[in-house]
């Protein structure tokens, strides 16, 4: 299947079944993104990062939320 084939069929989709779509591909999107940043953290990836947050945060550059 093409991407053009799967925006006809996604245009075509009734107003209720489109909002079912969406929200399945929001939590389909949210679960590859989780599983993108496991594998980040396992292979070490965002060491540099999380390193830089914690120097933030001991130097006082950060703010409550």
């Amino acid at each position: 299947m093409t991407i053009k084939e799967i925006e006809k069929a996604v245009i075509s989709l009734p107003p209720g079944e489109l909002a079912e779509f969406a929200e399945w591909f929001e939590e389909f999107r949210a679960e590859v993104w989780d599983k993108q940043i496991e594998k980040d953290l396992k292979q070490g990836s965002l060491e540099h990062l999380i390193s830089e947050a914690e120097a933030d945060f001991e130097a006082g550059r950060c703010e409550s939320l």
